[in-house]
């Protein structure tokens, strides 16, 4: 990791609605079909973006996060895709672990997961960081059909050492070999360590930063949608 890349990393900040709408009818004696209320377009395929304050777009509006310039792409694209955000300032593997269930709870037609960055400024054990997002992408699987799955990856700090830095390195390689998932090596490639990218912590991308990102992601995530049917 260049000394660049060390200084984008040696702070790390914290900080992270779902609506329902009812409707009525009534009736008189006039005859009418059993049902002439209009019927409700089905909801988009959903694709749901797990991460911390670098998806969360800390410091920015919610649509300046690389979330929404994904759902950018995808309407440009003319693809029938809703992406919900779900970043979380702060969390660790093992934060986005324990609510894996919260979240797989509506049917997902794609998981990005974006998570480890907070263990590797923490200095947390590699492995357990593995263990975690085998665990996420297990959980994920469970529902049938399964959501594809993109894994994006992380570095850590070098003020652990070389070795911390080559294992923490691995585990994403490893695990989405193992796993058999895409990777997006880093996320933060062609970003971090570059000033007029990142806001004043060095560490969180601008509003910029974000659209570059939001590239490098969509070149990993096009691949994995399906065209809209032909009617």
């Amino acid at each position: 990791m260049t000394f660049s890349m060390s200084r984008m990393i040696q702070h790390f900040a914290a900080g992270a609605a779902i609506l329902a709408a009812l409707a009525g009818c009534g009736g008189d004696d006039t005859p009418k079909p059993a049902d002439s209320s209009p019927v409700a377009a089905p909801a988009a395929p959903l694709i749901l973006v797990v991460g911390t304050s670098l998806t969360a777009g800390l410091g920015l509006d919610p649509s300046e996060a690389y979330p929404a310039v994904l759902q950018q792409k995808i309407d440009s694209a003319g693809l029938n895709y809703r992406v919900v955000n779900r970043g979380v300032s702060g969390e660790t593997s093992a934060g986005a672990r324990q609510r894996v269930d919260w979240l797989m709870r509506q049917p997902v037609a794609v998981l990005i997961l974006e998570t480890g960055a907070n263990d590797g400024l923490r200095g947390l054990d590699p492995d357990s960081l593995r263990v975690n997002i085998e665990a996420i992408v297990d959980r994920a699987r469970q529902p049938r059909p399964p959501p594809a799955i993109l894994l994006l990856g992380m570095e850590a700090p070098p003020n652990f050492g070389a070795d911390y830095t080559t294992r923490f390195r691995a585990v994403y390689r490893e695990a989405a070999a193992d796993l058999g998932v895409p990777l997006v090596p880093f996320l933060l490639q062609g970003v971090g360590g570059i000033d007029s990218l990142n806001q004043a912590d060095g560490i969180h991308p601008t509003a910029a930063g974000q659209r570059r990102v939001a590239d490098l992601v969509w070149s990993a995530l096009r691949p994995l949608l399906q065209p809209p049917p032909r009617s």
